[in-house]
């Protein structure tokens, strides 16, 4: 006898301004299988869709969309439809195909085959994840920006053994996972959600990054393991744009002289007022990217990024971010 497929539901939220869009976007990411968002016709507003499990816990949700309205200003009204689970898993198989992204990466879902590609960065990810796919404008936009900048990584400061790399707010770690295939250098991975960073290192695993991969349950800044594994040569930052703005001090004081920072996750509403924020820590903007309705920013750190130095960085509530020992 045929087991009945799990019925799952989709939770919409419709009318949302776009200062709203990335705050109710990570609120959904947090409790459901897959988020979706919309442009709505006509107007300037957009709807998101998520579908998890009919059955799930209500507390979770409640929880996230009243944070997402106290962090955004605004009150959205989810509604409800049920779905089935394996119609649904059909159709985001199917709209999950090979992503060749700029030159060098291929996101490679795992449902297909994976022959050697020697032309590209191959990432294997699940079709099924609720983030970090690749699909999502700013994810694109990441590693767009990477392609940018690797080459100057992979020389900083003098030789492969002193590059460091942080992937702040990682998800899936895609971002991580590509720095570390590209670069063959370890990178931190950290997240504030206990399940992303469960996936993050079973991606890593997954795509042969088992000892270049470290995944670490961090918020923000404030982890002694993202402290004291800086300054850094490269941060990716693919979150929001208040929390960006927030912590604009402490990433500069991680930054290393000439270091790079690919900032993502912002509306093009939004870059003008990240961009402010970091400018008056004083980093420089390299790149501005936009990729559909959401912008990527490259900024850097004034300095020469090819010396050994010795220096101390402080982060903005007074802790040591590293101490770099000169090198013979």
């Amino acid at each position: 006898m045929k087991r009945r497929a799990e019925i799952l539901e989709t939770i919409s939220l419709s009318g949302l301004p776009d200062e709203a869009v990335p705050a109710y976007e990570a609120a959904l990411q947090s409790v459901a299988t897959s988020v979706d968002y919309f442009r709505e016709e006509p107007g300037e507003t957009w709807r998101l869709e998520a579908v998890r499990p009919q059955a799930a816990d209500q507390a979770p949700l409640t929880a996230a969309l009243a944070l997402a309205a106290l962090v955004s200003g605004h009150e959205a009204v989810p509604s409800r439809a049920p779905v089935e689970a394996d119609g649904w898993l059909a159709r985001t198989v199917q709209s999950f195909p090979e992503q060749p992204i700029g030159n060098r990466v291929l996101i490679r879902p795992s449902h297909v085959a994976n022959p050697r590609d020697y032309a590209r960065h191959v990432l294997v990810l699940d079709a099924g994840l609720a983030f970090g796919s690749g699909e999502h404008s700013s994810t694109r936009g990441c590693l767009l920006a990477f392609e940018g900048v690797a080459h100057r990584v992979r020389r900083a400061r003098g030789g492969a053994r002193t590059r460091r790399i942080l992937d702040l707010g990682c998800g899936s770690a895609i971002l991580a996972m590509a720095a570390a295939k590209w670069l063959r250098r370890p990178v931190l991975a950290t997240d504030i959600e206990p399940w992303s960073v469960r996936i993050a290192a079973q991606n890593g695993v997954a795509n042969g990054l088992r000892n270049l991969l470290t995944s670490r349950l961090a918020d923000g800044w404030r982890h002694r393991r993202v402290a004291s594994d800086g300054p850094y040569d490269l941060v990716f930052a693919n979150i929001l744009a208040r929390p960006l703005c927030a912590m604009a001090r402490d990433l500069a004081l991680a930054l290393a002289p000439g270091g790079t920072a690919i900032l993502a996750g912002l509306l093009n509403t939004q870059a003008n007022m990240v961009l402010a924020a970091h400018r008056r820590q004083g980093l420089v903007l390299e790149r501005r990217i936009p990729v559909g309705a959401w912008t990527t920013l490259v900024l850097r750190k004034r300095g020469n990024a090819l010396g050994d130095d010795r220096s101390t960085v402080a982060l903005s509530d007074g802790r040591s971010a590293a101490t770099l020992r000169a090198r013979a």
